[in-house]
Formats: structure tokens, C-alpha cells, sequence
């Protein structure tokens, strides 16, 4: 059960010293977006290699960009461990995974909430990780989407032994980890409710005791 928390809701200006707020986090999960494949412009490869500088976690990038393809090996390039890109932008998924895994990264796949799992059942082994959005990407502190839930399932289903991780992301809180694990889901985004409680570590460690929890039940 991993906990990343994201930096979307986090203060930009002292990255630095927010990441060091969450010293129990799994890894540090970054959303980079460019106003066109979703509606908000955050950060993009700069800031991504000056993090690389300041902390020693697990770089967990979220590419809600519209050309994957041309970027996406470059944020692993970078020394992220971790690169996301999404299905609905990309011109050649599988070639991207295999770029990405070239260059010393986990490949990862994300979903948007009404984009079906079952098309890509046969594209898995090229994935470590798959990414299920339980809202529309695009801005931080959304409410959780239930509809994902029986997709999140789906995709659990269609792994089966192997070894991928399945990350939600929109709206991961107290209120809702319980049901993402009973779902499958393994590797959770929370953003809002880490930065935005009283000791944001201690709820990093709250979520992924409940996660514990809910999977040992």
C-alpha cells in the first residue's frame, strides 16, 4: 500500500521545503499540465529537474499533456523513476511505454474516468503501473467519483498475477481510500487531504494505515 501524495495542492513556492513536510510518503507524485489536454497549466521539466536536486523520493510523474510522445522519455531523462502518460493522448502507447522503460523508468498508463480499462487488456506487460483518475484531471480537490470504482475492479481483474501496481488519483481521502482498496488498488494520490491537514505526514501515515487496514480485513 503506497501513499503519494501530490504537489498540485502543495505551496510552489517552497517545493523544497512542502516535500519535507512528508518524510513517510511512498514517493513524491508530480501532475504536469499544459492547458491542452486539460484546462490548467502547472509545472513542467525545469522544476522537475530542480527536484531531482533537493530530495532523494521516488518521482512519480503525471503527464496530462496533449504530445506524450515527445515529452514523456525526457521526464524519465530527468531522473523521474516513475513516468505517467495517458492513453487519450498518446499516438503510439506502446512504443512510449517501451521509450520510457529504455531510459531507466517505471511506465505507466493513466485512465480518465470514462475511458474503458478492457481495450488496453492486452497491452499490460508493457506497463508497471496503471493509473485510474476517480476524477477529471485537471485540477486538485475534486470529490471522488464512485462510477470508477467498478473499473478500478475490472483492471484488477484483467492483471492478475502481474505485478503492476494500480494507482487512483481525484479525490483519495479518509473518507474514500477504504473503498479503492476493496476495489484493487494498491498505490494511492492524495493531494488536498495531505497538504491541506494540520500535520500532512501524519496523514500519510493515517491513509496508508487505513489502506493496511481495508486490505488485511
Amino acid at each position: 500500500m503506497r501513499i503519494t501524495p501530490s504537489i498540485l495542492n502543495a505551496d510552489f513556492a517552497n517545493l523544497q521545503s512542502e516535500i519535507e513536510r512528508i518524510p513517510s510518503s511512498d514517493a513524491i507524485h508530480v501532475d504536469v499540465m499544459d492547458n491542452h489536454f486539460v484546462p490548467n497549466l502547472t509545472i513542467g521539466l525545469p522544476v522537475v529537474e530542480s527536484l531531482r536536486k533537493v530530495t532523494d523520493k521516488m518521482l512519480d510523474m503525471h503527464l496530462m499533456i496533449a504530445d506524450p510522445d515527445r515529452w514523456a522519455p525526457a521526464y524519465a531523462e530527468a531522473g523521474a523513476e516513475s513516468v505517467t502518460f495517458h492513453v487519450e493522448a498518446a499516438a503510439a502507447p506502446i512504443r512510449l511505454a517501451r521509450e520510457i522503460r529504455a531510459q531507466g523508468a517505471r511506465a505507466s498508463m493513466g485512465l480518465k474516468p470514462a475511458t474503458p480499462v478492457e481495450p488496453y487488456a492486452d497491452m499490460l506487460d508493457e506497463l508497471d503501473m496503471l493509473l485510474i483518475m476517480t476524477v477529471e484531471p485537471g485540477f486538485g480537490g475534486q470529490k471522488f467519483l464512485d462510477l470508477c470504482l467498478p473499473k478500478i475492479k475490472r483492471a484488477r481483474e484483467l492483471m492478475g498475477d502481474r505485478q503492476i501496481w494500480l494507482q487512483v488519483d481525484g479525490g483519495v481521502s479518509e473518507q474514500t481510500i477504504e473503498r479503492c482498496v476493496d476495489a484493487g488498488a494498491d498505490t494511492f494520490v492524495a493531494g488536498s487531504a495531505v497538504f491541506k491537514a494540520d500535520d500532512p505526514d501524519a496523514m500519510v501515515n493515517t491513509l496508508r494505515d487505513k489502506a493496511i487496514a481495508r486490505c488485511t480485513h
